[in-house]
């Protein structure tokens, strides 16, 4: 029998359908850009077509999140799909359900809709810009620095869906120290030029590098 207090968490439409704020109420409490890597990642896990990337990029998810005690549910609203981020103390995890008596304010939740007129789209923009600047950096400067170039436009793509411009320190340093020594297959050049190669990214994007332990 059910508890008046609970509600399935793969159903619990009246706990989230007013949460559709993603930068006032809930924004203190989880930062906009925390959203919008959730958001990406949430995408990228729907969008890839390996099993093993799309629970990597949810287990990703699941872990930035956790950080600030969300989590994160996709609700199917009559065919459109939306990501809910909420406290993950309305949870019951035990029991799978969502507590409402424990949804002390509604508004803490977040609401972004992954369906609609021009996202998927967005995304390949973004991928696209990318993959423009790797090919700008091969005529430039040559095949060795374009195939690092190009394996970090296939990391932005494979974990943040952003512009290469935009990454932080953090993130250029899980380029440099974790895929590119264990995903790109990079040769001994690759790896001898590396940290020219991402310099040379960022002049020709006519960016400044952020500050990072590439010295």
């Amino acid at each position: 029998m059910t508890d008046s207090n609970e509600s399935p968490a793969g159903a619990a439409d009246s706990v989230d359908s007013a949460a559709d704020n993603t930068d006032d109420s809930a924004s203190e409490e989880l930062p906009v850009d925390v959203v919008d890597d959730a958001e990406r990642l949430t995408r990228l896990a729907r969008t890839t077509p390996d099993d093993n990337e799309a629970q990597a990029h949810a287990q990703r998810r699941e872990e930035l999140l956790e950080a600030h005690e969300f989590t994160a549910r996709v609700r199917d609203d009559d065919g459109d799909d939306t990501l809910v981020l909420h406290p993950a103390e309305w949870h019951d995890e035990a029991e799978g359900v969502i507590r409402t008596d424990r949804i002390d304010d509604i508004s803490r939740a977040v609401e972004i809709p992954l369906e609609g007129t021009g996202d998927p789209d967005d995304w390949d923009v973004v991928d696209a810009h990318n993959r423009e600047l790797a090919a700008a950096v091969r005529t430039a400067h040559g095949d060795v620095h374009g195939d690092n170039a190009t394996a970090l436009a296939d990391f932005v793509g494979n974990h943040y869906a952003k512009r290469i411009e935009d990454l932080t320190e953090a993130e250029l340093s899980e380029f440099q120290t974790e895929y590119f020594v264990r995903n790109s297959w990079p040769s001994a050049e690759q790896r001898a030029v590396i940290e020219d190669s991402i310099r040379l990214v960022y002049d020709v994007a006519g960016e400044s590098m952020p500050d990072t332990h590439v010295r």
